[in-house]
């Protein structure tokens, strides 16, 4: 596993918003928009990287139309980087394989939910812009979401800027119980309201599940926890809802919280054989590391 792969610090040469990745889930390098700097998130999930503080709940970073010029500007010169090579230089990219030096996706991901960003319906429309401009047709632009504010109407029409420009949308999907989801994800946000969300939004167009499982206080998730969140796939599936894959993964890099780690290959390869055995559905499974 290339070093890159290990590390996704939220900045890069400089900038604020705007990080490069290179994701073993694109197959690539990923650029990363991070619309939520103040670490501010719906979701406290157990295996999240940011490690967050009572002081970041009180420190609000305006976000702003001069925000999104620049954004744009430090996604230009990024998207300009990869394409020239000059990525590659950086210390953390040189031991990226030749055959993922290329461009995937543009996503908004980063330290909190996305779509929870008063901006985000704007940097739609702009990220599409400049996608157009600056990326070849094949790059794709993601949107990695809980799926707790994709009913609201302004979320709404970011989702239909993504319809029309190559977008995809990565729907977590980390519990098949509201017991389970809160000891996980921990929101205030019901795993009703979440599983509702990604339903409307599957019905519209295709998605992907994103899933991570891991060890919590050195226990699995039970066999009985896992069926229930594959018979959420199916319910899924049978009222409508188009799902791309799934992605069944495991904590990669080290969780805020000590009591989290990774499943072995063999635990992943059993969840993504029963998803697949029970639902028909193609999955996508990832292996994490020893934390």
């Amino acid at each position: 596993m290339s070093s890159a792969h290990k590390d996704h610090p939220r900045t890069f040469s400089g900038s604020q918003y705007v990080y490069p990745v290179l994701s073993r889930r694109s197959g690539g390098i990923s650029i990363g928009i991070n619309l939520s700097p103040d670490k501010i998130c719906n979701f406290n999930c157990v295996y999240c990287q940011v490690k967050r503080t009572p002081d970041d709940q009180e420190t609000h970073i305006s976000i702003d139309q001069d925000t999104v010029e620049k954004i744009s500007s430090e996604l230009i010169e990024l998207i300009e980087m990869v394409y020239s090579g000059a990525l590659f230089q950086d210390p953390k990219f040189t031991d990226v394989p030749e055959e993922l030096r290329k461009l995937c996706d543009i996503s908004f991901s980063g330290d909190g939910e996305p779509t929870s960003s008063p901006i985000f319906d704007q940097m739609c429309l702009k990220v599409a812009d400049v996608r157009r401009q600056y990326a070849r047709d094949d790059v794709k632009i993601v949107l990695i979401t809980n799926s707790t504010l994709l009913h609201k109407p302004k979320v709404q029409e970011g989702l239909a800027v993504l319809d029309t420009n190559n977008g995809e949308i990565w729907a977590k999907l980390d519990a098949g119980t509201e017991q389970y989801y809160q000891s996980v994800n921990r929101s205030e946000v019901s795993f009703e309201k979440v599983l509702e969300n990604i339903l409307r939004t599957a019905q519209k167009r295709p998605i992907k599940i994103q899933s991570l499982f891991m060890t919590i206080m050195g226990r699995p998730p039970a066999d009985e926890e896992i069926s229930a969140y594959i018979n959420c796939l199916k319910d899924i599936a049978a009222q409508g809802g188009k799902i791309i894959s799934v992605q069944i993964h495991t904590v990669a890099r080290q969780p805020a919280e000590t009591f989290v780690n990774s499943l072995s290959d063999q635990q992943i390869d059993d969840i993504a054989a029963k998803v697949n055995g029970h639902t028909g559905l193609k999955v996508e499974h990832y292996y994490g590391s020893k934390i």
